[in-house]
């Protein structure tokens, strides 16, 4: 009953979390077009069915059941009235400043609210898990081996920018525009060196990565089950790698357990110094859905082990600047090896944004900040359908110094629509198949470290990858 309960208020908590974005965005339109004297006629949260309506001083006020979005309805905003509304004939459009301040005040409304909730994680600080960019084992015969780099050693900086945690090193490799990258390492006896190390695509996540791993992983602590008996897999072995992908936390490798259920799979474990390949085929768990080896390991937990508290303006620009590198990788897809699969439509979105007020409400927050900078910045997008459309075609006509034909707005913009949705039904169906990761990092342990320490400002999650 208690897990039943649980459930239900984080569900409460992101329909209430997602929907402040959402009402926010739509207040900027309303409130601006209220002092500029438009005529509103609905104020809506989310699209489809209403859930609950009311009229109040002419204008309607409701709730529907798809919360991907909402509107507000200004009749005025059309270049012209619809010939036959008698309703709406009698207003004249907007002038095109009142056009374009209504279009701004949305996407404004979402950095002053991103604005707002960075203050109060300055004060109440937020939870992060910094795993040092220290090298774990390297195997002597490979190519970083043969170059000279070894356990203990620590990544400084990569490709030219200065890293101090695998977060880091991996998210940089992943959005980088090429696969050789030059990697700054200070070695075990104090000594420096940049090497150029190549990053490859794993088939399984679709992603770089460095073929390096962290120094600490997973310890095996009881073999219980027969995938890992018949696989040889040991008390002590130490995992170091999945399926090709380097192994850093009991989520990362419990997420791709489910990915590999029935299949024969490599598991690379490190014993008595060696490090050993061994087979093995992920089976599901008695009464469960969800796929297991038969281990035990001795880290079961994500340790948020420092507690950080960035500046509003840190915190901000930071978000902007993951944007900026995701949105450069999305443009040079072969360079990057970085697609529109990888993005996150609202499905992702609300399943991490679960996660995260599962694990803290301070990540909650923090993500928040990150989905309300993406919408402000989406929506300024030239698109017709999106803010930046409508202010586009504002500025068209009054260069033009005549209004735009109707029904060519009205066509223009149902086809982007059509786009739009068709790109969201896209993004969603691999949300959709990810969902099986959310659920199992939704099962994890956590432990939240509350002693606050000096750290750096705590990185915004992204909606992809």
């Amino acid at each position: 009953m208690s897990h039943i309960l649980n459930y239900l208020s984080i569900a409460a908590g992101v329909v209430f979390l997602f929907g402040a974005a959402i009402f926010v965005h739509e207040f900027g339109h309303f409130w601006v077009a209220l002092k500029r004297g438009l005529k509103v006629d609905e104020f809506s949260i989310g699209f489809g069915p209403k859930i609950f309506s009311r009229v109040r001083n002419g204008i309607e006020y409701s709730v529907r059941w798809i919360p991907a979005g909402g509107f507000v309805k200004l009749p005025q905003m059309v270049s012209s009235p619809i010939e036959g509304d008698a309703k709406h004939e009698s207003a004249p459009p907007a002038p095109p400043l009142s056009k374009i301040l209504v279009s701004v005040a949305g996407p404004a409304m979402n950095v002053v609210f991103a604005f707002a909730l960075a203050t109060v994680i300055y004060f109440v600080g937020v939870p992060v898990s910094i795993i040092p960019s220290v090298i774990g084992y390297v195997d002597p015969k490979s190519p970083e081996g043969k170059m000279g780099i070894r356990e203990g050693d620590r990544i400084v900086e990569l490709d030219h920018k200065p890293v101090k945690t695998w977060e880091e090193v991996n998210q940089m490799t992943i959005l980088a525009l090429t696969n050789v990258l030059p990697v700054t390492i200070v070695h075990t006896n104090g000594e420096s060196n940049t090497y150029f190390l190549k990053a490859e695509v794993n088939n399984l996540v679709h992603l770089k990565t460095l073929n390096l791993d962290p120094r600490d992983h997973l310890i095996v602590n009881q073999v219980r089950g027969k995938p890992a008996a018949l696989a040889g897999i040991k008390v002590d072995d130490e995992v170091v790698g999945f399926a090709g992908v380097p192994v850093s936390s009991h989520p990362q490798l419990t997420s791709l357990i489910q990915l590999r259920g029935d299949q024969e799979t490599p598991i690379v474990v490190k014993r008595e110094g060696r490090r050993l390949t061994l087979l093995v085929t992920p089976t599901k768990d008695a009464g469960s859905t969800n796929y297991i080896v038969g281990v035990v390991f001795g880290l079961g937990k994500d340790v948020y082990n420092s507690i950080s508290h960035p500046t509003p303006w840190a915190n901000v620009s930071g978000v902007c600047a993951n944007l900026y590198g995701t949105v450069r990788a999305l443009l040079h897809p072969r360079a990057s090896g970085v697609g529109p699969s990888e993005l996150s439509g609202p499905v992702g979105i609300i399943s991490v944004l679960g996660l995260e007020l599962h694990t803290d409400y301070r990540l909650a927050l923090n993500f928040l900040v990150m989905l309300n900078i993406n919408l402000a910045i989406l929506n300024l997008l030239p698109i017709p359908v999106l803010d930046g459309g409508h202010i586009v075609m504002t500025l068209i006509e009054r260069i033009a110094r005549r209004p735009l034909e109707v029904r060519f707005v009205e066509s223009l913009t149902t086809v982007f629509a059509i786009v739009l949705i068709c790109f969201m039904l896209y993004v969603t169906y691999f949300d959709i198949g990810r969902f099986k990761i959310f659920r199992m990092m939704f099962n994890r342990d956590v432990q939240i470290e509350q002693s606050a320490k000096p750290a750096a400002p705590a990185p915004a999650p992204q909606p992809a990858p």
